[in-house]
């Protein structure tokens, strides 16, 4: 069970709560800021104060004055008159991560709702049921208005849900769990979708699937290093010391370890007296995407945490202040760079690929294949995963550095966050089935040299993928190698011991 406390969520919480299915609860402390903020709240609507979002309309409309009677019909216009997403919904992993945040958020104890709000929230993560959130329709700034606005009809009794396996209506999963849908009060729609959590969901998702690809790229690209009898030298540990990057000094640290008591490896001089980039470089290129992926997990570890929805409760309802908390541009930035880095992944393991089969770099089989001429062998496989690097060079064009005006120029400069958290999905998907390829293309060349030869951690990554992907001795249809392997990738090749210094994967 983890508990929310609105402070102190983890990116390995959410890991948990995400692929562990682990249910989630609320700190006593927080509770006790949320009544409090709450009457606050209640405060400002008995006394018929001015307030943003409580008292007025939204965006545009926030000079009209809304009548006290009035007060749960606008929280409702609000979430039915927002909730205009379009495209293909987000993964149900993003959703059930949107609920959760949305949650720890509110927690905090500055937005106002009841605590039967969040108690919804958090009964929705608990009990599976997922609303469905439509991808595309969000500005990144007043938040997520679009995505989070359906993330809520599902509360109230509307909209769709991912529910067991299935995408149901809303009403009958709850019914199924003895969930009630609720009305909204004063403040409570504004501050469940003034927020950057579809952003920071994906994210999540993102960095997650990320961090585990690029350990994967290791033990993979260690592989590759045997399958080309690459120079063990590059690696040295005072090559990296001396550059000084920590990222890059762990990198070339795991690579020995993969590659410990292999006699596939060469020293300088004995075949050649250095590699090609793709191969000596390992460290300083994989090094910056690690860095890359530590800016991005220390901002997301902040927004998880974040109180984001407009406006903030403060000093009992002393002050209530208007702000812009709302607005992506952190995490814009974040998911762009994230995205970058994810992509440099592919593009140096595509380059890999072609060392490992064009004959004219190496002394394999030309293709790898069993039967150069008559059988093409893997020879295509490069041409889909230079499809792979082109198409993520364009996914990876910045998302933040576009901004259109909305609601009638109230709204004028927007982060576009959101699709760059969707973009940066986007590429991790396509750089693990570069990976995938390179996985395959490199078992191939160390059986042509020999298992017996290979560094232990680097046969035990070997005996995993051949019971998945068998060994190539006639031409096949690759596309389903190559979909095998990226369901290995993604769901069966654990990282946990790749972390460690002597990098023995754990599969």
């Amino acid at each position: 069970m983890v508990v929310l406390t609105g402070q102190s969520l983890t990116l390995e919480e959410m890991n948990s709560i995400l692929f562990d299915l682990e249910k989630i609860t609320a700190s006593e402390d927080s509770w006790k800021r949320v009544e409090e903020s709450r009457k606050a709240v209640e405060q400002i609507v008995k006394e018929n104060r001015i307030v943003y979002g409580i008292t007025t309309g939204f965006g545009k409309f926030s000079d009209v004055l809304i009548n006290p009677k009035d007060v749960e019909a606008l929280q409702l216009n609000l979430i039915q008159s927002h909730a205009c997403g379009v495209g293909d919904p987000f993964p149900e992993l993003v959703s059930r991560a949107m609920l959760v945040l949305r949650a720890n958020a509110l927690l905090k104890g500055f937005s106002g709702v009841r605590k039967i709000v969040i108690d919804r929230l958090l009964q929705f993560v608990n009990a599976g049921i997922h609303p469905v959130v439509p991808q595309q329709g969000s500005l990144g700034a007043s938040g997520d208005l679009a995505p989070l606005s359906h993330l809520v009809l599902p509360l109230l009794g509307e909209g769709e849900v991912f529910y067991k396996g299935e995408q149901t209506n809303a009403l009958k999963a709850m019914t199924k769990e003895g969930i009630f849908p609720i009305t909204l009060t004063a403040k409570e729609g504004l501050a469940l979708i003034n927020g950057t959590q579809a952003m920071t969901a994906m994210g999540v998702l993102t960095y997650l699937e990320a961090e585990k690809l690029a350990y994967q790229s290791e033990a993979i690209a260690a592989m590759t290093i045997e399958g080309l009898k690459g120079i063990i030298d590059a690696f040295d540990e005072d090559v990296h010391v001396v550059r000084g990057y920590p990222e890059q000094i762990s990198v070339a640290k795991r690579i020995r370890g993969l590659l410990a008591e292999s006699k596939l490896t060469t020293k300088q001089g004995e075949i050649r007296v250095q590699d090609a980039y793709s191969l000596r470089c390992i460290p300083q290129v994989h090094g910056a995407t690690w860095q890359t992926l530590n800016y991005v997990q220390e901002k997301l570890e902040i927004e998880m945490n974040a109180a984001t929805d407009n406006p903030l409760i403060f000093d009992g309802g002393e002050k209530v202040i208007s702000g812009g908390n709302f607005h992506g541009q952190p995490i814009a930035f974040a998911m762009d760079f994230l995205g970058i880095a994810v992509a440099e992944l592919a593009n140096v393991s595509e380059r890999r690929i072609e060392r490992l089969v064009n004959p004219q770099l190496n002394d394999l089989p030309p293709f790898l294949s069993a039967e150069p001429g008559l059988q093409s062998g893997v020879m295509i496989l490069q041409y889909s995963a230079a499809s792979l690097v082109s198409e993520n060079k364009t996914l990876a064009h910045p998302a933040s550095v576009d901004s259109i005006p909305s609601s009638a120029n109230q709204e004028d400069h927007v982060s576009m966050g959101t699709i760059g958290s969707r973009h940066a999905y986007q590429i991790v998907s396509n750089t693990r089935r570069v990976l995938a390829i390179e996985a395959i293309c490199a078992m191939q060349a160390v059986e042509i040299r020999g298992t017996d030869n290979m560094a232990p951690a680097t046969k035990k990554v070997l005996k995993e993928g051949r019971k998945r992907i068998p060994f190539i001795e006639k031409d096949r249809v690759f596309s389903k190698d190559i979909k095998e392997a990226e369901n290995w990738l993604k769901y069966g090749f654990s990282i946990n011991n790749i972390k460690k210094t002597r990098g023995l994967p754990s599969l």
